[in-house]
């Protein structure tokens, strides 16, 4: 794909997600209390999901036809140049009323991430990245932590109710006996997000999907940190498990998570 191609997707990747966060923001803002569904345990599902995720998809289905496109909600065929989009990550809290969720969109063509967004509405911050040119939040360049020892570190574990719960009790027993801080918000983009502007040293989970999380690595990568797991792991449908870390603790984090870093 060329670059004027790339120009002209990135350019409609930055109005679209902001188009979608303004629908998803409000509302959230005007929700009902209770108004959401489940799809599975802790799995939950409103009608602001399906409904971002359709304006998305439209959007993209008019601007760029030819292009592939798999939501968390509805599905899709990836092949040849395609997007990957999650409507509303942190389904859990923004169901419940806590500003801690976003929308989440990536581009893949040629089998890599060009371009990675995600924008929580309710602080207006979208982190932006293309292959090559740098992380963004809003229009200031981001970076990794320089934090490299255990005692000084944040780290955020995700977790997933399809592993055992034992294995999650693992990892953070011993990042604790590590010293690190060890937390979880509900929201594994932004989770890498905040990896990759220095908010948090790291993060972890044994089971994510490819919209939850490729958007997050790119920008991980383009902020200077390490990423591991996902694409050698697993296969694009069923996701699998997802590393991300500022250099001076992904040996540490590797090691807690049993999740190889990516060299």
């Amino acid at each position: 794909m060329s670059d004027v191609d790339l120009d002209a997707r990135a350019e409609a990747c930055r109005k679209l997600i902001k188009a979608a966060g303004a629908l998803a923001g409000k509302a959230f803002d005007e929700r009902p209390a209770g108004a959401f569904e489940m799809k599975g345990p802790q799995d939950f599902l409103t009608e602001t999901d399906l409904a971002v995720e359709k304006l998305i998809r439209s959007e993209i289905e008019a601007q760029f036809p030819s292009d592939g496109f798999l939501g968390e909600e509805t599905g899709g065929v990836v092949e040849g140049d395609y997007w990957v989009v999650d409507p509303i990550d942190g389904t859990a809290n923004f169901a419940r009323g806590i500003p801690h969720y976003c929308v989440a969109i990536a581009f893949v063509s040629a089998g890599e991430v060009q371009i990675g967004a995600i924008y929580n509405p309710s602080f207006d911050e979208l982190y932006f990245a293309r292959k090559g040119q740098g992380a963004y939040r809003n229009e200031s360049k981001i970076s990794v932590s320089r934090i490299a020892r255990a005692d000084e570190s944040s780290i955020e574990i995700g977790w997933s109710n399809r592993l055992p719960n034992q294995q999650y009790y693992d990892i953070i027993h011993q990042l604790f006996d590590d010293g690190a801080n060890v937390r979880r918000a509900s929201s594994g983009a932004l989770g890498l997000a905040y990896v990759a502007e220095g908010r948090s040293d790291g993060y972890a989970e044994l089971h994510m999907n490819a919209w939850d999380c490729l958007a997050g690595f790119l920008l991980v990568q383009e902020a200077g940190g390490v990423i591991g797991g996902f694409p050698e792991t697993a296969e694009l449908y069923q996701g699998g498990k997802v590393l991300a870390a500022t250099p001076g603790i992904s040996d540490l984090l590797a090691k807690a998570s049993g999740i190889p870093v990516i060299k």
